[in-house]
């Protein structure tokens, strides 16, 4: 399969903080990028100006990219297509996407979250609504991609994950860059569920760190999260190594650490007493953590998997219990050694 060339295009659906991110980064190496806008008004802003002002006003886009709100002519005649929009739209996004593709598409989901409702991955979305489309050259892009950071031109890497090698080179031969390193994954669930499940942890290190708990309490966090990720993620078929890398504890790093994380900007202002819909008016962009806990409570219940973090965010957000009151809960959990989950 030939790597794309700057005269095949690449249609990006979804001009929010990293789907705008993403057409930058491409435009500025001379590809061509159609950039999908739901709403007419902001596409015809962001044409006119070149500066997406809601959620990325620091880049300028450049002349490559052309931005529209109708998505034939987005998606038509396509190489690639990447889909970056909220979980909870993408199903219906890629409906109207459907009719449009090519059967030799890729098609890249760079949405980390998973359904509301099914607790399906974005994958699986694909695979069952396109069906004109080759699904086993679906690929996921994941890894420590706070956008912001990357739309500075600050070092980054992600992964290109499909079970199909080369539709996973040929991505990771697109956006690769000297500032932005792509590595390769053939373990799509893995890093799909990696993705989705380390915001939850993320929300529980904004608690932490909004409760004022230090470094002793954020690393206990960090470690036991990703042990709870891996546990429910090898039971629903992903290769335990995924979790331990860029998809994982990459990104696990990045969004308990970083201010700019949605998820653990969540997780702080809980902790310091706002409600949750206060937090979520307050702002137009879409944390996917608060939807993929409930998610994932229910995987994890189905597959008779432990996962006591997930539980006790699970409250917070949901239950009424206070912050203090689910780090106790946890704390207080009967005595257990620490890998025993691996010797079943």
């Amino acid at each position: 399969m030939a790597n794309t060339s700057s005269e095949e295009k690449v249609a990006i659906i979804g001009a929010g903080a990293w789907g705008t991110t993403l057409a930058w980064m491409l435009g500025r190496q001379g590809q061509a990028v159609a950039l999908w806008v739901r709403r007419p008004d902001l596409a015809e802003q962001i044409q006119r100006e070149r500066k997406n002002h809601q959620y990325r006003p620091e880049v300028a886009l450049p002349q490559s990219v052309t931005v529209t709100a109708v998505m034939s002519e987005a998606v038509d005649k396509a190489a690639i297509v990447i889909v970056a929009v909220p979980s909870h739209g993408f199903r219906e996004v890629i409906r109207q996407a459907s009719d449009y593709l090519e059967a030799n598409t890729i098609v890249v989901s760079a949405t980390k979250g998973l359904e509301r409702g099914s607790g399906r991955r974005m994958s699986e979305i694909l695979a069952k609504e396109l069906s004109a489309v080759d699904s086993y050259a679906t690929v996921a892009l994941s890894g420590p991609n706070l956008s912001e950071e990357i739309s500075k031109g600050m070092p980054a890497v992600t992964v290109s994950a499909s079970e199909n090698h080369q539709a996973a080179a040929r991505i990771q031969a697109l956006l690769g860059s000297p500032a932005f390193r792509v590595y390769r994954n053939y373990d799509i669930i893995g890093v799909e569920l990696c993705g989705a499940l380390k915001n939850i942890i993320a929300i529980g290190a904004g608690i932490s760190d909004g409760l004022g708990y230090g470094d002793n309490a954020k690393a206990a966090l960090i470690t036991r999260g990703l042990t709870e990720m891996a546990r429910l993620g090898v039971r629903l078929g992903a290769a335990p190594a995924t979790f331990w890398g860029i998809a994982g504890g990459g990104d696990v790093m990045a969004t308990c650490h970083s201010r700019l994380s949605r998820n653990w900007q969540v997780g702080w202002r809980l902790a310091r007493g706002e409600s949750l819909a206060e937090i979520q008016g307050s702002t137009r962009s879409v944390a996917e953590g608060i939807y993929t806990t409930i998610a994932a409570k229910q995987l994890s219940e189905r597959a008779a998997v432990a996962t006591p973090i997930t539980g006790a965010v699970y409250k917070v957000l949901f239950e009424g219990t206070s912050p203090a009151e689910a780090v106790e809960e946890l704390m207080s959990r009967p005595d257990k050694a620490e890998m025993e989950e691996w010797r079943r």
